[in-house]
């Protein structure tokens, strides 16, 4: 299925048009004392660029987009912290807002702070983004800027050629399938579990009817539902259903048809698109499967104000400009990222869109993964850790999972 392209030019125009017939007046160009810096995650600052170019041109602020790889925002971050020499704005995954909270380097965005810029009111937000996934301690550091959940992803071409009629609905289902699409040769697969991702048996468990987090308020995952997810997790590998190699490309698999089902979020869609064209109408996504439920992930990115910038007002001027409904979808379009604002995520034309509509209903059922302290370098990672090592080590599965509960038990998640 194509995600169609129906506001790449046409809505980025009129955006630009709208807000160039506002700054008449306005200057062109920015001095260096009329300038931020922001921060964004990957590869998308190109995009990034095309986007803020109208705010550049309304408001005479010169916008300088620094891409900082994912796996390199920890050391960038921690270096900013200790030199004080930071961005203006800057993008913030949701697993790491507790870290980054926690550091102080972050304005705090109170309701006197943000009086003036009208789409920064929390209730411009769609429910679940805002709240719990943008304030720590009850001090809100951020605001919701793109989302994520993660659905099925199928190629349903091949799922037809193996005589399976429609994409799996239940987990045990999916075991199944993956293992008759498996059959179809060598170096031929069903699924693809990406190694890196802890999310993925989090959403296992809650879909077993489990969670993470006990009655207190802590990390536990000695229960009967994270077990569950342990065999279905563990079951696809010993089946042969899923590739080993962790070089494994998720997209490539995918369009290839090596893997032609996984679990991901909307920046896939984007990518499949661009990548192979041809394949219009021969994959889907549908909500993930369910076992005693059919939560997914709630993640995404917010962005958030360098507590000692020396361009506060600047900042928040631009953050009002990506909390706009118009460049939210701009920004689905321009980039594949899911908009955080309920105007925009419900405009008509948008939720025509068939791969629009699942986020939504997905988005519906949907959580954030604890909101520990450096979920990726300590919990998180402690998890898959154990996991890659029964899976791809043949490590034994009692002792690496008590290994895993005595590391992890008692880790506050609140």
């Amino acid at each position: 299925m194509h995600k169609s392209r129906w506001i790449a030019g046409g809505l980025a125009a009129a955006v630009a048009a709208s807000l160039t017939a506002c700054a008449s007046s306005s200057p062109e160009g920015a001095s260096d004392d009329n300038a931020l810096t922001v921060w964004v995650m990957g590869d998308s600052s190109a995009n990034f660029d095309e986007l803020v170019a109208p705010f550049e041109k309304k408001s005479g602020i010169d916008v300088e987009t620094v891409a900082i790889p994912w796996d390199a925002i920890d050391q960038k971050f921690t270096t900013a912290v200790a030199s004080g020499d930071g961005p203006d704005l800057l993008q913030i995954g949701l697993s790491k807002l507790r870290t980054f909270a926690d550091s102080g380097a972050l304005l705090p965005l109170d309701k006197e702070t943000v009086a003036d810029y009208p789409n920064l009111d929390s209730s411009n937000f769609i429910p679940g983004v805002a709240g719990e996934a943008t304030a720590i301690g009850g001090d809100v550091v951020s605001l919701p800027w793109v989302a994520d959940t993660r659905v099925l992803f199928t190629r349903t071409d091949i799922l037809a050629e193996a005589g399976i009629d429609a994409p799996p609905a239940t987990w045990d289902e999916l075991r199944a399938d993956a293992l008759t699409l498996t059959a179809r040769g060598e170096g031929q697969y069903g699924y693809y579990i990406p190694q890196w991702d802890s999310a993925l048996p989090v959403v296992m468990t809650w879909d077993q009817g489990g969670d993470v987090v006990n009655s207190d308020g802590e990390i536990d995952f000695d229960t009967p539902e994270f077990e569950a997810a342990v065999d279905l997790y563990t079951g696809l590998y010993a089946d042969g259903s899923v590739p080993t190699n962790s070089d494994f490309d998720q997209t490539q698999g995918f369009v290839s048809g090596v893997a032609p089902m996984l679990v991901s979020g909307p920046y896939l869609a984007a990518a499949i698109s661009d990548a192979a064209p041809e394949l219009d109408g021969k994959w889907t996504v549908t909500t993930v499967p369910d076992a005693a439920a059919g939560t997914s992930l709630l993640a995404g990115s917010n962005l958030g104000v360098w507590a000692d910038t020396d361009n506060e007002d600047g900042a928040l001027q631009l953050l009002d400009f990506l909390s706009d409904p118009e460049t939210q979808i701009a920004w689905y379009e321009l980039d594949g990222q899911l908009p955080t604002v309920t105007a925009a995520l419900e405009d008509e034309t948008l939720m025509a869109d068939p791969l629009v509509a699942t986020y939504s209903e997905q988005l519906a059922d949907a959580r954030l993964l604890p909101l520990v302290p450096n979920w990726d370098g300590e919990t998180g990672k402690a998890l898959l850790d154990a996991l890659n090592a029964i899976v791809l080590n043949g490590a034994d599965r009692d002792a690496t999972l008590q290994t895993l509960f005595d590391t992890t038990t008692g880790t506050p998640a609140n």
